[in-house]
């Protein structure tokens, strides 16, 4: 199963010539066609361009100049810019928005060899946990027809679980990474903030975002870092810093690794399941000699509320740009300037992004300023100050990356605060700029359930080979759902 094999495995079979870039191409385009309709995961498909573009890394390896992972069918989330093809982030308001040029995580996958077989969904503007919020539809999770696939980055991790494509990029403001790749089953990483450009990533958070993989395993996540990670002059807040080869450290013994777990995310509210199988990949890892300790992040409890002040002050500035003028959707016939504005932002905007404009508008507005968001910074601050004070003792801290496995379509959504609850393990990694990844570890109720890793800034190398070497104990990562066409 073509589909279903990892990155190294696939380049190998291209490097044998046991398939050809289109052969490959056309397989994954087959089952794009006959799965999408059901699953949704894609909002567009590119298969001229794809197969065009496989014809060319053909010709590369026939000629011995191909790059890297020339050949590799990979999917980009909805939110980077590609040029000549729609670029929506799940919203009516860029429904027609015909990006002019690449992010430069685009331009980097594709300088690599990289096909682009489409644009994954996603929540509307990367605003929620389920991806019930993008205006092209719900992504239904490949494990359960009716069943969310965590959000935002839900059609990228629902893409690759289900076989549609090698790989996907992601972005993860508060967990938009690693909650879909949890309830997918696959393996998800949100880098240090700054290691991976933001440029042509559409925003919502600016000081929160990331880009970041999502593979099969922790070996495929590491190749596709190597290629997204570096220095981008293009962005101010890239990090000038030399990217190792993170596929090097993966096979190191843990034995002499630190990890620390943090009592209260064993608390109430954490379904049982998921932390019996949690539990039992904590004792894995003790056997493979690793230190097992105790720390505490007290600061956690604060995390949500902070970043539900930050996140959409933020996000009020950001989408201030869509105005039906300069960006975004325009209203028919407008007797106005004021009546444009409004009309225009209403209609292009979903229930969640007016709500969270609206929250993050009244944060900055005179006279709460300082009571929400000076106040929800310092405990950010806070949050920050908790991490470097627990690794000063440990390596890495691991833990449930979500509080429960993927739930029915439409179960909280008339409850905003479980809903956002969904990422109360997540968000602290992004207040502070923390690399985290998840990968699977278990089921519960039969829907797959992923384990968190964080590291320190830049360790992504550390958290990679912690995930590798559970990942060689283990068959999680190679589990797939039964397919649901034929």
């Amino acid at each position: 199963m073509k589909h279903a094999q990892s990155i190294k495995s696939i380049l190998n079979a291209l490097d044998k010539k046991d398939y050809s870039c289109r052969e490959l191409v056309q397989h994954f385009l087959t089952r794009i066609q006959a799965q999408n309709d059901h699953l949704n995961a894609y909002i567009t498909v590119c298969s001229e361009s794809a197969l065009k573009h496989a014809d060319l890394m053909d010709q590369a390896r026939s000629a011995g100049t191909a790059p890297p992972l020339a050949g590799l069918p990979i999917a980009h989330k909805d939110i980077f810019c590609t040029n000549g093809i729609k670029t929506t982030a799940g919203s009516r308001m860029l429904n027609n928005f015909i990006a002019p040029y690449d992010a430069t995580v685009v331009d980097k996958m594709s300088t690599a060899g990289t096909i682009s077989l489409g644009k994954t969904n996603m929540d509307e503007f990367a605003m929620g946990s389920s991806n019930e919020n993008s205006f092209y539809g719900n992504v239904n999770n490949p494990w359960a027809a009716g069943t969310i696939p965590g959000g935002s980055s839900g059609g990228s991790a629902a893409a690759v679980a289900a076989g549609l494509c090698a790989a996907s990029t992601g972005t993860d403001t508060g967990g938009s990474i690693r909650q879909p790749a949890a309830m997918c089953g696959v393996t998800g990483l949100k880098p240090t903030y700054g290691r991976v450009s933001r440029w042509g990533m559409i925003a919502y958070a600016s000081s929160l975002d990331q880009a970041g993989p999502i593979a099969r395993s922790a070996e495929d996540v590491a190749i596709l870092l190597n290629v997204m990670a570096g220095h981008d002059p293009k962005d101010s807040t890239s990090l000038n810093e030399a990217v190792p080869d993170y596929t090097q450290a993966l096979n190191r013994p843990i034995k002499s690794l630190k990890i620390g777990i943090c009592p209260a995310h064993f608390r109430d509210g954490l379904d049982q399941q998921t932390e019996q199988a949690i539990q039992i990949a904590i004792k894995q890892f003790e056997s493979a000699g690793a230190t097992i300790s105790e720390i505490n992040l007290p600061m956690t409890k604060h995390a949500i509320p902070a970043y539900y002040i930050i996140a959409p002050a933020e996000a009020s500035a950001n989408l201030s740009r869509y105005d039906g003028v300069r960006f975004g959707h325009r209203c028919d016939q407008p007797q106005n300037i004021s009546d444009l504005y409004k009309r225009s932002r209403a209609e292009g905007f979903g229930k969640e992004v007016k709500q969270r404009i609206m929250v993050g508008s009244f944060a900055l507005s005179a006279g709460y300023y300082d009571a929400y968001y000076r106040k929800a910074q310092q405990i950010r601050r806070l949050i920050k100050n908790d991490f470097i004070a627990a690794f000063n003792k440990v390596d890495l801290i691991i833990g449930p990356t979500a509080p429960s496995p993927a739930f029915k379509m439409g179960e909280k959504s008339a409850d905003q605060i479980s809903m956002y609850l969904q990422d109360i393990y997540t968000i602290t990694s992004n207040l502070a700029g923390l690399p985290a990844a998840s990968i699977p570890v278990g089921f519960s109720n039969n829907m797959p359930v992923g384990l968190q890793i964080i590291g320190n800034y830049l360790d992504e190398s550390k958290i990679l080979n912690l995930a590798h070497q559970f990942q060689l104990m283990t068959d999680w990562h190679i589990q797939t759902p039964a397919e649901t066409t034929p």
